[in-house]
């Protein structure tokens, strides 16, 4: 047992291995989850060392203290209400300038600090030597090195933590910068006034230095602790930073972010040395390749055709496999031990089964689509990426890191919209996530491939399945800049993404990297559509019909009759020394009877289950929705279908089996609903069905996302409905036009 229990913030820049050295401390001992009030992930893990146990908590990647994005918000606040015992800066040792500067900032918070010289083995390669007990004493903090993809250093570091934490003079010794004779004493001026005010006095310079910044996030944040005060306050620091400015020619913000910058280097010059002349380093001999204005994004299709041929050509046979794990041994399993029709069958069965079962199934393809992502951000790869289609990005209103949540879309929408986070300007993120359901996911790849394989040859189904994908792209782009043309009007942010050192990712890092999004999907997706199916199922069972329009049991019998008096016949017309050849075509005419049987049997069972369909809410809703869905070529079979498919997409797989009579053991007879689906539509519906479920409203998963991510009803059902709109439109036209050619 642990006689104390110490929190530890892990704070740095992006790429800096924060959440490698995470891993490497806590292991798989972590916890994800969000911050109060806001929508970003929080991710937490426990460890003891040393009879003492460390709480961890793996605070956002951010660049600065100096609020934009959400995760700089995020990062801040939680150092500051939250109050960890340590915090511990995360630096690149290669790139020691530019990361240092996040470690002031934390100096200047007034916290205890922890600097961990991360990536030292890269430092070492590129040729720096730093001298970690120098670097201390110039800062005041202590100073580890670390190499995190190794677990190198974690011992120290955390035996470091301990020692600061339980150090009472570890905050005396820190050693601030100083801002010159023109702004250093403005900033000790305000910071004694502000030491005055009890409920700032925990941080009077942090406080000082924010005003003189002009922060927002401060300004609001005075206010709220000290509303009899906050008037003056920011009065005293308005006319500081004026007379500042007006003595230096530039603003204040500027004018300290330099004088802490030459902090950084002038300690880096003492403590840091070149053992060989500077030269470029083996990245960026691969970036001038990968990054080349020609063939940089020819290499990027390559590299994502390799990924989605990882993902279908071995995740779709281990999708199809644990399909029919579910939908056949279990389904069947349970039916063979659970006989009877009785209605908690059907929700176990044809509700909670099935329904849960359609979001399993697909875990495979998005494990290996994650698998594909993961090892490309794991390598500095995915940075590139970005960077090479920020060109691109940008005449459509957006810039490089909004690609990224688009690519992730590909694979669910859910974690793509997540994915905007890391977009520091709000009418960017919002314009990212309201087109983010145009890129198809991966639960519209049942739909795709049921209707390609009823309606095209197989040489035509791969044509049109990257058509289907391109379309997605071109109508996303056309609407982000329709977007940021009038309702999100404004300048794109300026597109500034470091690009990281290649490095080999590590099969730790990315099975946990991989593990928290497929969690995230299951866990989320998996419950929403639990619920939403048991409500699908009732919709499609309640009211229950008992008389029915035709006697069917009757029907069926005049079939049996009919067919058994054929058989007689051929069998009563064919002598028993008859040759072998017409023996043999007896049993094949007897066969064939038999087979036809089938069919009209399977008809009138399915024009009993039509009729049922048809008196349930689902099935008037569907009837209801006929004149709508008429214009696309659809009937009401295709617009109860699609009720389903609010609930996920490739629910609409499912219900169409429903209408047709099948059940909802959709593999099993997937052939004969082709067959069905090819009697009953023509090619250019089956072609409208993938471009309505292209475009149209997300599922609930993704609603709810939008909801959470945008703190906003308002988005989300912006989002549904506008989509719903550009879908029905869309496709009306494509059905319209295209009937007066086919």
């Amino acid at each position: 047992m642990s006689d104390k229990t110490l929190t530890i913030a892990l704070a740095g820049n992006p790429n800096c291995g924060k959440t490698t050295l995470f891993n490497a401390i806590t292991g798989s001992r972590l916890k994800v989850g969000n911050y109060p009030g806001v929508t970003v992930e929080k991710i937490e893990g426990t460890v003891t060392h040393n009879d003492t146990e460390l709480h961890i908590v793996d605070l956002p990647g951010t660049y600065s203290l100096t609020a934009h994005s959400i995760d700089e918000v995020v990062a801040r606040n939680f150092i500051i209400d939250e109050q960890p015992d340590v915090v511990v800066g995360i630096t690149d040792a290669s790139n020691l300038e530019r990361n240092l500067y996040l470690c002031m900032q934390l100096l200047e918070l007034g916290v205890p600090v922890v600097i961990a010289l991360n990536m030292s083995d890269v430092a070492k390669a590129r040729g720096y030597r730093i001298d970690a007990e120098k670097l201390s004493a110039l800062l005041g903090v202590p100073v580890v090195p670390t190499v995190a993809t190794e677990s190198e250093g974690i011992d120290d570091l955390l035996e470091t933590v301990i020692a600061t934490a339980n150090d009472p003079e570890a905050m005396e010794r820190l050693r601030l910068p100083n801002y010159g004779t023109e702004v250093e004493p403005h900033v000790k001026e305000l910071t004694a006034y502000i030491a005055g005010k009890s409920a700032l006095a925990r941080r009077p310079r942090w406080y000082a230095v924010k005003l003189l910044e002009d922060d927002d996030v401060t300004i609001k944040h005075i206010k709220e602790l000290c509303p009899d005060d906050a008037e003056e306050i920011l009065a005293r620091g308005l006319k500081l930073r004026s007379h500042i400015e007006s003595i230096c020619g530039d603003s204040t913000e500027i004018i300290l972010a330099d004088r802490r910058y030459g902090y950084i280097s002038g300690a880096c010059t003492e403590a840091v040395t070149h053992t060989v002349e500077a030269r470029h380093d083996l990245s960026d001999q691969i970036d001038k390749v990968l990054t080349h204005p020609i063939l940089g994004l020819p290499i990027f299709g390559v590299m994502m055709y390799l990924v989605f041929q990882l993902t279908f050509l071995i995740g779709g046979p281990l999708s199809e496999m644990l399909g029919e794990l579910i939908n056949e041994d279990l389904v069947g399993f349970i039916s063979s031990h659970w006989e009877g029709d009785s209605l908690l069958r059907s929700l176990v069965l044809k509700g909670i089964i099935t329904g849960v079962g359609s979001v399993f199934m697909f875990v495979p393809l998005i494990v290996l689509m994650f698998l594909g992502i993961a090892i490309l951000e794991d390598s500095g790869y995915m940075a590139r990426a970005a960077f090479i289609m920020d060109r691109v990005m940008h005449k459509i209103g957006l810039h490089g890191k909004s690609f990224v949540p688009m690519l992730i879309g590909f694979g669910c929408t859910v974690p793509g919209i997540m994915a905007t986070r890391t977009l520091e300007s709000k009418r960017d993120r919002l314009t990212t996530i309201m087109i983010l359901p145009l890129m198809s996911c991966g639960a519209r790849i049942p739909i795709y491939t049921l209707i390609l394989a009823a309606f095209f040859p197989t040489e035509y189904r791969t044509p049109m399945m990257c058509g289907i994908y391109f379309i997605g792209i071109v109508i996303a782009v056309i609407v982000a800049r329709l977007f940021r043309a009038t309702i999100l009007r404004g300048e794109a942010a300026p597109f500034v993404m470091e690009l990281p050192p290649y490095r080999m990712p590590t099969v730790k890092g990315m099975f946990l990297h991989m593990w928290e999004r497929i969690w995230m999907y299951v866990r989320k997706a998996g419950t929403i559509i639990l619920v939403a199916s048991i409500i699908l199922w009732a919709l499609a069972t309640f009211p229950r019909k008992t008389e029915f329009d035709q006697d069917y049991d009757a029907l069926a019998k005049v079939v049996q009759v009919e067919i058994a008096a054929d058989v007689a016949a051929i069998e009563a017309a064919t002598p028993a020394d008859a040759p072998a050849a017409v023996t043999e075509k007896s049993k094949q005419r007897i066969a064939q009877i038999a087979q036809n049987e089938a069919d009209r049997l399977a008809e009138i069972v399915g024009q009993r289950e039509s009729e049922k369909l048809q008196y349930t809410i689902a099935g008037r809703v569907g009837k209801f929705m006929e004149p709508v869905v008429k214009t696309m070529g659809f009937d009401w079979k295709i617009g109860t279908a699609l009720i389903g498919a609010f609930a996920a997409k490739e629910v609409f797989v499912s219900q169409m089996g429903i209408v047709y009579s099948m059940g909802e053991d959709v593999d099993e007879k997937s052939v004969e609903l082709q067959t069905k689906l090819q009697k009953t539509y023509s090619p250019l519906v089956g072609f409208c069905i993938m471009l309505f479920c292209l475009i149209s409203l997300p599922c609930v998963a993704t609603f709810a996302v939008t909801v959470r991510e945008t703190q906003s009803w308002k988005w989300g059902f912006f989002q549904a409905g506008y989509l719903t709109v550009l879908a029905w439109l869309v496709t009306t036209v494509v059905y319209q036009v295209g009937s007066l050619f086919l």
